[in-house]
């Protein structure tokens, strides 16, 4: 049996007439470019966040790049961020000429490390971008007090963190900005790209706004810097708006697979999710680990399992930066991630009995009856 990671299909089939009304809503309107479905998720998003203001633009990587702008990030500028996550947190700092700079992570948990963050600021740094990866929150106390002290703006990379909690507040909440990825892979999930960034600062919302629309406030006249043709897509704003409401359920269902896991899992030699204190998980990724990472991909292929590495190689290794002059055993936590974490198939839909398929076949592989 072939077990995906990920399945939009079972989604699909369970929420396909509220999809297929959302795009007949947006052609019926004949406003396809920032029309009444933006406006209202926008409003819906930033009140679920409870942040005064929302700024849909067309996809996660571009909410980076306009939330660093918006704060006033540019060319020769330093943003502090970790090489433990996808390359587009470091491609939208390179693409507006910024440098980044890496501070490694925490054994316990992969996140940013609140510890090792002030070696990594100079007179040069202008903000920390903070990843919440796999599905919780950094330690945002200790963070925060870092950024205090030197006076630097916090951008918030949401992408895996749609509903993650700490201390009761949501991912997003915490910094200057925040920057959300609607890629249909994400906890709330588009049927194409979308982003959005999130503030209850009035001035960066303003920044947002002409920034995804060439620099312009009305129509044709360019007032501040240029901007980005970066514009949420109507069709996709109002299928977000139909899926909002389900976040908290969508959250839930990826729960109780992470438990099953973890139920299931105890006994073995893998490394599983640890939730940090104070913080609700939940689970974008599943990831476990083990020093023998690559033999068990490979045994677990002959039981027709695939499983992703989220991510296998750190930015700071990729040819694409090697300009940044990184070399080997800089962020040694990371490095050493890198060899030995994958990702079991996590998504709310997924079948207990195709679960634990992959179960099975992981104790068989790990010889644990």
């Amino acid at each position: 049996m072939a077990i995906r990671v990920w399945n939009y299909l079972d989604e699909y089939e369970e929420e396909r007439a509220d999809i297929l009304d959302a795009v007949e809503t947006v052609f019926a309107s004949g406003q396809l470019i920032l029309g009444p479905s933006v406006r209202a998720f926008e409003e819906e998003f930033a009140e679920y966040h409870g942040l005064r203001h929302c700024a849909g633009v067309d996809n996660g990587t571009n909410a980076l790049v306009l939330g660093l702008r918006a704060l006033g990030v540019g060319r020769g500028d330093e943003v502090v961020t970790v090489s433990n996550t996808a390359a587009p947190t470091v491609v939208a700092i390179d693409q507006i000429g910024a440098t980044p700079v890496f501070a490694d992570v925490r054994e316990s948990d992969y996140l940013m490390d609140a510890d090792r963050l002030e070696d990594a600021i100079t007179e040069r740094t202008r903000c920390l971008l903070v990843v919440h990866l796999y599905g919780q929150c950094a330690d945002m106390d200790a963070i925060r007090a870092v950024a205090e002290r030197n006076a630097l703006p916090i951008l918030e990379d949401c992408a895996q963190a749609h509903g993650a909690r700490q201390g009761g507040r949501l991912a997003g909440t915490f910094g200057t900005a925040a920057a959300f990825s609607f890629y249909p892979t994400k906890v709330l999930g588009a049927y194409g790209d979308g982003g959005a960034v999130a503030t209850s600062d009035d001035a960066t919302a303003a920044a947002l706004r002409r920034l995804r629309y060439y620099g312009m406030e009305d129509r044709y006249y360019v007032v501040s810097t240029p901007g980005h043709n970066s514009r949420l897509d109507a069709v996709q704003a109002e299928i977000l708006r139909r899926k909002l409401p389900r976040l908290d359920t969508y959250v839930e269902g990826r729960r109780r697979v992470a438990r099953r896991y973890a139920e299931a899992l105890a006994d073995t030699e893998l490394v599983l999710p640890r939730t940090a204190e104070g913080n609700e998980h939940v689970y974008y990724v599943y990831v476990a680990r083990h020093p023998r990472r690559d033999e068990i991909l490979a045994e677990l292929a002959a039981y027709g399992i695939s499983l992703n590495v989220s991510y296998p190689w750190p930015v700071h290794t990729m040819s694409g930066f090697a300009h940044l002059g990184y070399e080997e055993g800089a962020l040694p936590v990371t490095e050493r991630l890198a060899a030995e974490i994958f990702s079991l198939p996590m998504y709310p839909s997924l079948p207990e009995e195709r679960q634990d398929v992959v179960v099975k076949a992981l104790r068989d592989v790990l010889a644990v009856p």
